[in-house]
């Protein structure tokens, strides 16, 4: 059984980061395209940042040079780091794998005061 575990959301001030976590059981993340969505209420949840299974990166243009996506094979984990937080970031985020199947975590809200 494959399961998506976030964690790492909460309250932040304008100005601050956070780091989300994705830790990953029942599947191999090495190799595997992975990613982090967000949705807002009454929105599409849209891609915020991915690791291809060839290695190559994308981020939505709204936060490029903000944030960084990672993973660590050797922890099962990918995680996404978020710097320069603006109000607009506020949404649930989830993460996401590929593995055949797509996976989705339960996700983490992440809210930023102005």
């Amino acid at each position: 059984q494959v399961q998506l575990v976030e964690s790492g959301g909460g309250l932040v001030q304008a100005g601050g980061s956070l780091r989300l976590s994705c830790a990953v059981s029942g599947a191999t993340l090495g190799g595997n395209t992975i990613g982090w969505y967000r949705q807002t209420p009454g929105k599409q949840r849209e891609l915020v940042a991915a690791i291809r299974s060839v290695g190559t990166m994308h981020y939505a243009d709204s936060v490029k040079g903000r944030f960084t996506i990672s993973r660590d094979n050797a922890k099962n984990t990918m995680y996404l780091q978020m710097n320069s937080l603006e109000p607009e970031d506020t949404a649930v985020y989830y993460c996401q794998l590929q593995w055949g199947y797509v996976y989705w975590g339960q996700g983490t809200q992440v809210t930023v005061s102005s």
